[in-house]
């Protein structure tokens, strides 16, 4: 089965089943795992950052940095599509007692005159904006990269303003892999940043929550409360480890097999069209969506697995348990579908 529902559904390789097989171990809430440890200087380092802390999941890392950025009754801007108001169960309302902001921008992304209208005044009758918070690459938009101009025009306006500014870059590295900046200046325009290293970096599981000092010694308190304390965590960092050292340069090969996805989907009778492919999210949007769940079941009949993205929508996604050999057999998949 050639699977395209997720970059989630990899499997670890041999060579890092073995790094994660031979890890060292402690007890990380008493942040006495070497490997957790390694893997958390290392990354504060990667992104020139003071700290980071080592969480089982993006929601996590995201619901965290909100709970400490955000007071309760304090309001969150962010796009409507985006993952910490669409896909984390409601978490800002439970979890931090937030009201949202949604604004619409194309593909999910926000400009920052989007973001400048609805900065709340001091008025009694509306809560207070705290945070802002932008996704890269946006998941609901397929896979659409940031203009880096404009998250540098967003973030000198929340230093203005002492806003927050948070990054989910469950996508990141896709993103830096098209973009081409500097990881440690992109990174410096953000107060905190969510990395997730289970999607495209091949990791079984795990993100990472990136800021300074302080605020990272705030999100362990955070972390412990939602019950995200872990032991012997280092047999799962050493995956994540292993993952920022080796699979990084290899997502261009992603976005390449994207691309051939995204020009064989153009071409059959029964997409009316697809959204432009910029890293490793290809969303083809149907002629009838009526025969969505026919044609997501006949795919899987010939060993293709996509998922359902929305009323007319079905989402590919490619990562590395994907080989070129594998992308031709789904491609002659599609071209055979029938519709």
């Amino acid at each position: 089965m050639i699977d395209f529902r997720s970059d989630t559904v990899t499997k670890p390789t041999k060579e890092m089943m073995e790094a994660m097989m031979s890890a060292e171990v402690g007890d990380d809430v008493f942040q006495e795992d070497p490997t957790v440890n390694e893997l958390e200087s290392f990354t504060a380092d990667m992104f020139g950052k003071e700290a980071s802390i080592f969480c089982s999941s993006g929601t996590q890392t995201n619901q965290i940095a909100i709970n400490v950025h955000v007071q309760p009754g304090g309001e969150v801007i962010t796009h409507m599509d985006s993952h910490i108001y669409k896909y984390e169960g409601g978490g800002i309302a439970k979890n931090s007692g937030a009201s949202v902001r949604l604004i619409d921008g194309n593909r999910g992304m926000l400009k920052l005159e989007d973001i400048q209208k609805w900065i709340n005044p001091d008025n009694v009758h509306l809560p207070i904006t705290q945070l802002v918070s932008l996704e890269d690459t946006s998941n609901r938009g397929g896979g659409a990269v940031y203009d880096y101009e404009e998250i540098k025009k967003i973030s000198a306006f929340c230093r203005e303003n002492q806003l927050p500014l948070h990054l989910d870059g469950a996508r990141l590295m896709n993103a830096m892999a098209v973009n081409g900046q500097d990881l440690k200046e992109y990174a410096s325009h953000f107060d905190s940043i969510s990395l997730c290293l289970s999607k495209g970096l091949g990791a079984p599981i795990g993100s990472l929550l990136i800021g300074d000092t302080d605020f990272i010694k705030k999100s362990r308190r955070v972390r412990k409360v939602f019950g995200g304390g872990m032991r012997q965590a280092g047999i799962i960092a050493a995956g994540g480890l292993y993952a920022l050292k080796n699979n990084i340069d290899r997502i261009k090969l992603d976005h390449q097999h994207a691309k051939q996805l995204e020009s064989t989907l153009k071409d059959l009778l029964w997409v009316k069209e697809v959204v432009p492919v910029e890293t490793n999210i290809v969303v083809a949007v149907l002629e009838d969506p009526e025969k969505k769940e026919a044609i997501l079941a006949k795919l899987e009949q010939k060993g293709v697995r996509a998922i359902d993205f929305g009323p007319d929508l079905i989402r590919f996604v490619t990562h590395l348990d994907i080989s070129g050999f594998d992308l031709d057999r789904a491609l002659d998949a599609l071209e055979s579908l029938g519709y």
